[in-house]
């Protein structure tokens, strides 16, 4: 079956060509063969798991001896000689009695099939990557990138297939066009993937395989031209579908994909993740997206921990017009072929990246970088705002925000002003936040807005960014701190694969405030040690919705667990991503780290 399976999806027209029913039921068959191998008998009596100290993140028993489990929920927290009194006949296990048990870990901003993707091709990064088969080493400059480039385009002379490589930083690695790359791959066809994912660089054999017959081609916002009126070999944002109906087959194959996607798994088993929360389902494909995590996610029992989705916006009023709302909340009561749990949220982009610096500022825009002298790119038009997401407001659905730029808070809070008039209840999450100034600070406390924050803005270009920002704005990057101060819940996400899901290794970021460069940036932003430990747990559940289910250990909530060697609470923050992790418990049930 497998064999059969294969020879129909090596075919890049599979999708069209080939009868929907055989490979849904084919998918279906293995996906059941291979969840059934990790279900598990109800447990009869309790488990009561032991510990050098319970972390619970609940403010009435923050600490405890041992937590009691019984058929994946948690029944009881306390003192062991307790909970032994109040279950008698439970099973004691002590695997744990030198350890630290944690809430689960929660990463709540990934992309699943990009970052399968991504972690399935090579990579000339601008600075170090952890992957689950080690660090791949950064390219500190131009030399080093071309360098990096051309052996990977040597590496691949054998086959015949354009080469896809991501990593590229303009910041770092300076102005890029076409004609640089044709030095390498004069007609082989080369696509470098920013860093950022909204932006590609093509030479000249890749652009000529573009079709550019579109009548709103010349409309699109992110097709770079240069003074006579030349494509210079970036293509971007709106522009970005023109890339991936050309090289689709190439840099998204069935196969590399499913590799990827056991590559960005193995990542979250090994930091102690028992959540995430996919915030772009649908945005391409909904089809592709649901059968490639039927096939490759399959299950909390089988990957090891629990997926949400969050629908996004486009894809879905795309798709489903006007029946889109309808359609969403079929899919939040467990209607349709779905692996993973759809939260009742929806995903907007107000502003394009931060790392390609193409996120909405205001005055002054961007002095310096790709994008001197403009002001950046608005993804959703500013005059929609409301518009576009008053029908899910009206509909009990939450919104989850990408905005990054100052210009975009600005308009952003002020959308969310004019919803709260008629919902004060319903969650609203800004993503990422690259930029906030204490004005944006003081509104978001007060219109009950969360903060989920990209955990690696400030380390990564922090420093970097003070040129194109000017130094006053670059201090309104990621101010974490004030947020707490304003009563604003914090998150952090990684936002994988822009960052590592590693959520000590976030948390740590935001605890000592240190670029890649070694000095301290804006270090009254930083958070205290529980403040952080709340943004992979409690907060984070807070931001997906689910903070009655995951996210602190107490009676009734699940009982998924992140097992550690020592307590962050009790380490410096500059050794957090030092802690050793035995393993998660993921409802119920240990899974050890594999070495």
């Amino acid at each position: 079956m497998v064999t059969r399976l294969k020879m129909l999806i090596e075919n890049k027209n599979n999708y069209n060509k080939k009868p929907l029913k055989f490979i849904t039921l084919t998918i279906w068959l293995i996906t059941l063969t291979i969840s059934g191998c990790a279900v598990h008998l109800p447990q009869h009596k309790p488990v009561i798991y032991t510990a050098k100290s319970v972390i619970t993140m609940a403010d009435e028993n923050p600490t405890a001896q041992a937590v009691a489990v019984k058929n994946g929920t948690i029944v009881a927290v306390g003192d062991l000689t307790e909970l032994e009194q109040e279950f008698p006949r439970s099973k004691i296990d002590t695997t744990f009695k030198d350890k630290y048990i944690l809430p689960g870990f929660i990463d709540p901003h990934v992309h699943m099939l990009l970052g399968a993707i991504q972690y399935a091709l090579p990579f000339a990064p601008p600075w170090d990557i952890p992957t689950a088969k080690g660090v791949v080493k950064g390219q500190p400059n131009r030399s080093a990138f071309f360098k990096r480039v051309q052996e990977i385009v040597d590496a691949e002379k054998s086959k015949n297939k354009p080469v896809a490589i991501w990593g590229f930083h303009n910041l770092i690695h300076g102005h890029l066009t076409r004609h640089d790359l044709d030095k390498i791959a004069p007609d082989r066809p080369l696509l470098i993937w920013h860093y950022s994912v909204h932006d590609f660089f093509l030479n000249s054999a890749a652009l000529a395989q573009l079709d550019m017959s579109d009548e709103g081609v010349p409309d699109f916002v992110g097709i770079e031209r240069d003074a006579s009126g030349e494509m210079t070999g970036r293509i971007y944002e709106d522009a970005l579908r023109l890339v991936y109906d050309a090289f689709r087959p190439s840099i998204a194959s069935v196969w590399e994909i499913r590799r990827g996607q056991h590559e960005f798994s193995r990542l979250l088993n090994r930091n102690g993740v028992t959540s995430v929360a996919e915030l772009g389902y649908g945005v391409s494909n909904l089809f592709i997206e649901n059968w490639h995590l039927r096939l490759n996610y399959v299950s909390p029992q089988y990957s090891g921990y629990r997926l949400f989705l969050v629908p996004e916006h486009r894809g879905f009023k795309r798709k489903y017009g006007d029946k889109r709302i309808k359609k969403i909340k079929r899919m939040v009561d467990g209607k349709g072929w779905i692996a993973g749990q759809v939260l009742p949220q929806v995903k907007f982009f107000a502003d394009a990246a931060f790392y390609s610096q193409t996120m909405r500022l205001g005055q002054g825009g961007y002095l310096s970088g790709q994008s001197k002298g403009t002001n950046g790119v608005w993804v959703l038009p500013p005059d929609q705002f409301v518009e576009q997401m008053q029908p899910y407001w009206d509909g009990g659905l939450g919104i989850r925000i990408h905005s990054n730029g100052d210009a975009a808070q600005t308009v952003t809070l002020k959308a969310l002003k004019d919803l709260r008039e008629n919902n004060k209840d319903l969650r609203f999450v800004i993503e990422h936040g690259g930029l906030f100034s204490p004005h944006h600070i003081q509104l978001a406390g007060q219109l009950d807005a969360t903060v989920s924050a990209a955990s690696h803005y400030v380390y990564h270009l922090g420093e970097a960014f003070r040129g194109p920002l000017g130094k006053r704005r670059a201090r309104w990057i990621s101010p974490l701190g004030s947020f707490v101060k304003a009563g604003v819940p914090v998150t952090l996400h990684s936002d994988a694969p822009l960052a590592p899901p590693d959520p000590l290794l976030a948390a740590s970021m935001h605890l000592t405030r240190k670029t890649r460069e070694g000095n301290v940036f804006n270090l009254q932003e930083k958070l205290s040690r529980y403040e952080a430990l709340e943004a992979i747990t409690v907060d984070a559940a807070y931001a997906l919705g689910m903070e009655n289910e995951i996210g602190s250990i107490q009676p009734g909530m699940k009982a998924d667990f992140t097992i550690l060697d020592r307590s962050p609470l009790e380490t410096a923050g500059s050794k957090w991503d030092d802690i050793a992790i035995w393993g998660v418990v993921l409802n119920g049930r240990k899974r050890p780290n594999k070495l």
